[in-house]
């Protein structure tokens, strides 16, 4: 398969599976309050989120191993066995890490206060409940999460993204059905919870045998753990956990830091109101993960054009497509909102701008952190995560019983524009330093894209009336600043870009 085909491939497998998670979260919320309180919705939200915080450890080295792998490449198949193997085992003693870290804080008796429960009004049999349901979590995450994550980055190596993506298409699609059906038979937080865990092992099954068959075709051996290398790689790797601790801190775990202010029922309407935003963010993982690999290469290579194509890539969606969206989006989402959480949740337009405004930012952002990420610059991205993410920390703490939901969204911008300076000057440094260019004139005119789409929610908050105007003069201005953007990239990354569209319709076909 062509560095294009697995680029395609790898991402419409990730769109679908983000498409099923964005069609089964649109049906699940009004599933939840119609079956459930809203205090339990936001507390089936906390554990949630609580359980992805604990992963950070695991996802850093992740992270970190898989550049390793692709580092040594596809060729030295015993090295790759070696480390495989010696992450495996790391991967596996922080996973029950994790479970002894959870039974402590419930021997402790401290999880209301790490759901930020206690000013909510939650039944203690309920945080009994949620306990349980965190502990199934992190199990299930020893069995389907901290192993297999290992595994599919090493067969990233050897051009399996796409395959794996697949994969991750079917489990998405098992995990985000089992909860509808138990809500919609009457079972409560705990029922629902056993299952989606007892679900998520069973779909894992096929998985792995279908990964232990690819190791064995591309003649990766499982050979005895080396403690020394899987110590090596995690002590090198903690830097990036903790970066990825703080970035956790800053996407997700403001949600369990907004609850003591605003209890669960606040919670529940801010991760309402950031469904489509996260699901935005993640769409973006899609073009940058099947990319990475290649992108590597043209870095490591110096090839300046190809460099230019991968960005070109990123930000053309962000030019074209994100911020025409969010601002014809900003229209429509009121009633939409309303009817979708069935009048229990009132929607916040600012809110929903400010968190709109925030994944574009996020998104011209994307080519400097693949960068950064990519070389394992990891004291620089923990300068950036320390300094973000206390930003959010204190953002929300301070802003949030002024201004409600809405100072959380507001916190976590300050954040994001700081983080999008702070990458660019890292990434900049790094290419002059490695004899390469920033494309200054593109990332310039992706810039204009996120300020005319700012400019343009903000009018249509402040000018309702006038909001059909306000659309045509975005949408003029849009499609003059795509013209601009599609003047100043290099021919071979247009010409690029029209084999990927053009190769687009074979692979859905294909798929």
């Amino acid at each position: 398969m062509s560095v294009t085909s697995r680029l395609i491939s790898g991402s419409v497998a990730s769109w679908i599976h983000i498409g099923i998670t964005l069609a089964t979260q649109i049906a699940l919320v009004p599933l939840y309050l119609s079956y459930w309180s809203i205090e339990t919705y936001g507390l089936w939200l906390a554990v949630l989120s609580l359980g992805t915080l604990l992963t950070a450890l695991d996802f850093g080295y992740q992270e970190y191993l898989g550049y390793e792998f692709l580092k040594i490449g596809r060729d030295q198949r015993l090295m790759m066995s070696k480390y495989l193997c010696a992450g495996a085992f790391i991967a596996f003693i922080l996973g029950v890490i994790q479970i002894a870290f959870i039974i402590t804080i419930l021997s402790f008796g401290s999880l209301p206060s790490q759901l930020g429960a206690a000013t909510a009004s939650i039944s203690k049999d309920e945080i009994y409940q949620a306990g349980i349901i965190l502990l199934i979590q992190s199990c299930t995450w020893l069995l389907t999460g901290s192993i297999s994550g290992i595994i599919n980055r090493a067969l990233s190596t050897y051009g399996y993204y796409p395959r794996m993506a697949w994969w991750g298409v079917f489990s998405s699609v098992t995990a985000n059905i089992t909860p509808a059906i138990m809500v919609i038979q009457g079972y409560g937080l705990l029922e629902t919870g056993i299952m989606v865990g007892v679900v998520k092992v069973l779909v894992e099954i096929p998985m792995y045998y279908d990964r232990f068959r690819l190791l064995a075709r591309e003649r990766i051996r499982f050979v005895k753990p080396s403690f020394k290398i899987g110590w090596a790689t995690f002590h090198q790797s903690i830097l990036l956990s903790v970066t990825g601790l703080l970035e956790n801190m800053r996407q997700q775990g403001a949600r369990l830091l907004i609850t003591p202010f605003t209890g669960a029922a606040g919670l529940a309407a801010f991760s309402t109101m950031r469904t489509g935003t996260n699901v935005a963010m993640q769409g973006l993982h899609t073009i940058t993960n099947p990319l990475m690999p290649d992108f590597m290469r043209f870095l490591h290579d110096r090839d300046q054009a190809r460099c230019e194509i991968a960005f070109g890539t990123i930000w053309m969606i962000t030019v074209s497509l994100l911020a025409p969206a969010f601002v014809c989006l900003q229209v429509f989402i009121a009633p939409l909102f309303v009817a979708w959480t069935r009048g229990n949740i009132p929607f916040n337009p600012w809110l929903f701008a400010i968190l709109s405004l925030c994944v574009l930012i996020y998104a011209i952002t994307q080519p400097a952190i693949t960068v950064v990420k990519g070389n394992n610059l990891v004291r620089q991205q923990l300068v950036i995560s320390c300094i973000t993410g206390m930003m959010a920390i204190i953002g929300i703490i301070i802003l949030v019983p002024l201004f409600g939901i809405l100072g959380a969204g507001i916190a976590l911008l300050i954040a994001e524009i700081t983080a999008n300076i702070a990458f660019l000057y890292v990434a900049k440094t790094w290419l002059h330093e490695n004899e390469l260019l920033w494309p200054v004139k593109p990332y310039s005119i992706a810039v204009t894209s996120v300020c005319i789409a700012a400019i343009s929610m903000a009018a249509l908050n402040v000018l309702p009336e006038a909001k059909w105007l306000v659309i045509l003069l975005s949408s003029a201005f849009f499609i003059w600043n795509c013209g601009k953007y599609w003047q100043v990239l290099p021919i071979i990354a247009v010409d690029r870009i029209k084999n990927m569209l053009g190769g687009l319709g074979k692979i859905l076909i294909k798929q």
